[in-house]
Order: structure tokens, then C-alpha cells, then sequence
């Protein structure tokens, strides 16, 4: 069943499918500052937090659910946050369309779908493959936040991170169960609140590592564009 589509008028959202395919990013926002992206905006309540604690900052936060883009510009709205906008895409489509190198200072992945059935792991966006794209994205020095309610999703990404030189892991442990500073989603606060751990790991891009663009490896045969399933997405 098809479900039906809410208008989005808020100033705060950018209809992705209006830009050129060159698209410089930063252009959107009043102010020219360092751009951070959200993968997975839910409800906007994560973002709100960051973006009123680093002003300096731009943030995209993205979605590929209608409802959630529209609830994220409501909560937004009702704010004074300037450095904040929205879109209805999904990660790897939107880096394949206006993706630069060394482009965000920083990358928050909140308790994405986490396909718990074992053998549907392979569908999970936080793989070797990501990982190593994300670096080409990332500037030197950038940060990326990984955050799950999953924990064998937060063991499988933590073991990938000794094989992936680009990166340098910010805490003592491959994961931790607090993070301070970090913004609690609604989401997160829930589960909290029923003593069930949430998992945060924090990586940065080591400041001498160089990802050619012609090494990007190419997204894994299968993923599609979700805005439109019968229309196979560009890869990276």
C-alpha cells in the first residue's frame, strides 16, 4: 500500500530533486561554515541538540522517510537554528550526487536500521564498503559518530575498524556506553530509560590519510535508490 506523501513547505527543507547534480552543498546555508551530516534525522531531535551546541557549524541532516523530513522541519522551525537543513535521501544516492572530497567535518549515524535477523546483516548501511567512502568524504581530522541500541552491530563495525588505516579510534575501548557531550535522541533516551544500552563509537579520519578518488570502492551490487525501488541507484 502506498502511503501518502506530506507537502513539506518549510524553508528548512531542500528538495534534493530540484538541485543541478553539481550542487555545492555549503551554498545552502546563509552562513559559510564547516558542514556536518546526519544519516537518519528520525524526528529532528538529535540535530536540534548538536546544532544549538556548535552554532559554527552546518548541518544536513537527511532521511529517506517523508513523514520523518516532515516532523524533523516542524521540530526545527520552532527553533531560532539558522544551520540547519533537510532532505528526503538517502546517504550513499546523496553523496553520489554532490558528494566532494574532504567536504564534512563530521558524520552522525544514529541507531540506523540495524536488520537484526542474521541473515539479513548484509543489509546494514555501516560496512567496510561505507566506511571506506566516508573517508574520501570526510575532511582530515573529521569525526564519525556511530551510535546503536544493536550490540553484535556495534561489535561488527568496531572489528572492521582495525583493517581501515584511514581511521583512528577517539576512545579507550572499541565502543562505549556513554558518551559525554553526545546529544540522547528521543529514541536513545527510551531505551535508556529501560536500562537497555545504547553503543557509541567515535572515530576520526587520520589527518595524513589520502583516498583517491579512483579508489572509492563501488556500493555493493543491490543497493537502490529507496525513493524510487524500481529504479536501481547510481553507485558511488
Amino acid at each position: 500500500m502506498t502511503q501518502r506523501q506530506i507537502e513539506i513547505t518549510s524553508p528548512t527543507f531542500i528538495d534534493a530533486w530540484k538541485l543541478p547534480a553539481d550542487q555545492d552543498i555549503h551554498q545552502l546555508f546563509d552562513q559559510q561554515q564547516p558542514l556536518a551530516l546526519e544519516i537518519g534525522c528520525g524526528t529532528g531531535d538529535f540535530i536540534v541538540q548538536r546544532a544549538a551546541q556548535q552554532p559554527d557549524t552546518n548541518f544536513l541532516a537527511i532521511d529517506i522517510y517523508n513523514k520523518g523530513c516532515y516532523i524533523s522541519c516542524r521540530r526545527i522551525d520552532k527553533t531560532d537554528l539558522a544551520n540547519i537543513r533537510v532532505m528526503r535521501m538517502e546517504a550513499r544516492y546523496l553523496l553520489s550526487r554532490f558528494g566532494r572530497a574532504d567536504m564534512l567535518s563530521a558524520i552522525y549515524i544514529n541507531c540506523p536500521d540495524p536488520w537484526p535477523k542474521k541473515r539479513h546483516r548484509d543489509r546494514r548501511l555501516v560496512n567496510t564498503t561505507f566506511l571506506t567512502q566516508m573517508l574520501y568524504y570526510l575532511q582530515p581530522g573529521g569525526d564519525l559518530y556511530f551510535v546503536t541500541d544493536v550490540a553484535d552491530y556495534a561489535e561488527q563495525v568496531a572489528e572492521l575498524i582495525p583493517a581501515l588505516p584511514g581511521y583512528q579510534n577517539q576512545l579507550d575501548t572499541p565502543f562505549t556506553l556513554e558518551l559525554e557531550g553526545y546529544p540522547l535522541s528521543k529514541y536513545m533516551r527510551r531505551f535508556l530509560s529501560q536500562n537497555l544500552p545504547v553503543h557509541f563509537q567515535h572515530l576520526k579520519r587520520r589527518e595524513d590519510f589520502i583516498l583517491p578518488k579512483e579508489q572509492l570502492p563501488v556500493t555493493e551490487k543491490g543497493f537502490r535508490n529507496r525513493h524510487n525501488l524500481d529504479t536501481p541507484c547510481h553507485i558511488i
